[in-house]
């Protein structure tokens, strides 16, 4: 009873104000099944090692003295020590990505890279706002609308932000039916979001399947060689499902592989987003940030196709551009719900979908370029 006593004695305002963050996450998970594979974990874990004296943290035993806890553990282990998880990760996504789509209209891969503008004027941002440059660009990448990528290059750079910048980028990648169809409103008008686009599917050889990845591996490899851990396990991913020869791996890929990492990263991610690290000032500043960067992201997608459509014959409708953001398939399903309370005979869903998974490949290539580039200058 005394030790209960001494424990809910210890306890600080910024506990409390991280149990009710933590609670907060699981409520969204749960109540809204907001990514419930991340956010229940990740509150869950806000609540482990927020509590006095956390034995998820540190322990002391007696004769053998403090050891590490199993969080800090798992987090020196899987992202301080190798940044294994977050890469690992990505082939349990690529395993699930069909590019067919995308590779039956290669003009989708211009969205890819026009709907990355926000990790730039987020990154902007930041450092307008006082953060280093290391930390500036490591919040940034928020706009990447990629959770591991957001936490493997925070983890690189050494960024001081690792829980917050987690926290924000998959809380609003959860909240892209929320933020994207407010953002496509503000830049587009009726008329354009009613433009009907035909799809026309183009058989796409398993040949050509078989070769795009290895192509984007190669020239990703030659072109941006601190992209290569994170393009070349995407590609991989989806070399193992498009090889016809490993079909109970790229099962296990989809589901027990990437399962299991997303609970692991979300639980372990909570090591970052202990009290005296998480309430501050910057955190509130980081999650308006990741706000920013995600609607600058919508922005510029769409902003990028009306341009396009100044030169085309047969109109791109612009929501498409929104899609070309990582957050697969969330993304493309947003376009095509818009599209479809414009005119419900509209279906985006194949061109707003190769829009979307280039922006997956986007994503790896911009997270590799900013490690690359800031790197040079810390």
């Amino acid at each position: 009873m005394d030790f209960l006593i001494t424990g809910i004695a210890a306890i600080t305002w910024k506990q409390t104000v991280m149990y009710a963050i933590g609670l907060l996450l699981i409520w969204l998970a749960i109540k809204k099944e907001y990514e419930p594979s991340l956010l229940l974990p990740m509150g869950f874990g806000a609540i482990l090692v927020n509590l006095p004296f956390s034995g998820a943290l540190n322990q002391t035993l007696q004769g053998v003295g403090e050891t590490k806890g199993i969080i800090e553990w798992l987090f020196h282990i899987g992202i301080e020590a190798s940044e294994a998880l977050p890469i690992l990760l990505f082939i349990g996504i690529s395993a699930m990505i069909d590019f067919g789509p995308l590779l039956s209209r290669p003009v989708l891969f211009l969205f890819g890279a026009a709907a990355q503008f926000g990790i730039f004027a987020a990154l902007l941002l930041a450092a307008c706002l006082g953060f280093d440059l290391k930390d500036a660009a490591a919040i940034g990448i928020i706009g990447a609308a990629d959770g591991p990528t957001s936490i493997l290059v925070s983890q690189i750079l050494h960024s001081d932000y690792i829980g917050a910048i987690a926290v924000a980028a998959y809380s609003y990648m959860a909240l892209v039916p929320i933020v994207q169809p407010f953002a496509i409103k503000m830049v587009t008008t009726k008329k354009e979001r009613s433009i009907m686009m035909h799809y026309q599917p183009s058989s796409v050889s398993r040949r050509m399947r078989i070769a795009f990845p290895i192509a984007v591996t190669f020239i990703v490899g030659l072109i941006a060689p601190s992209s290569v851990s994170l393009v070349g396990f995407l590609m991989f991913g989806n070399l193992i499902r498009e090889c016809g020869v490993l079909d109970s791996l790229s099962n296990t890929a989809q589901t027990v592989l990437s399962n299991l990492i997303t609970l692991f990263l979300g639980i372990i991610i909570s090591f970052s987003m202990q009290a005296e690290r998480f309430v501050k000032t910057d955190t509130l500043l980081i999650m308006v940030i990741g706000l920013f960067a995600f609607v600058c992201d919508t922005v510029g997608g769409v902003l990028f196709a009306k341009v396009m459509n100044l030169f085309l014959k047969e109109k791109i409708n612009p929501m498409i551009g929104a899609a070309g953001i990582s957050a697969f398939p969330m993304s493309s399903r947003v376009v095509q719900k818009l599209a479809m309370q414009e005119n419900p005979r509209n279906i985006l869903i194949m061109h707003a979908a190769g829009a979307n998974v280039s922006g997956q490949i986007a994503s790896a290539i911009a997270g590799g370029l900013i490690i690359s580039l800031v790197s040079a200058y810390i």
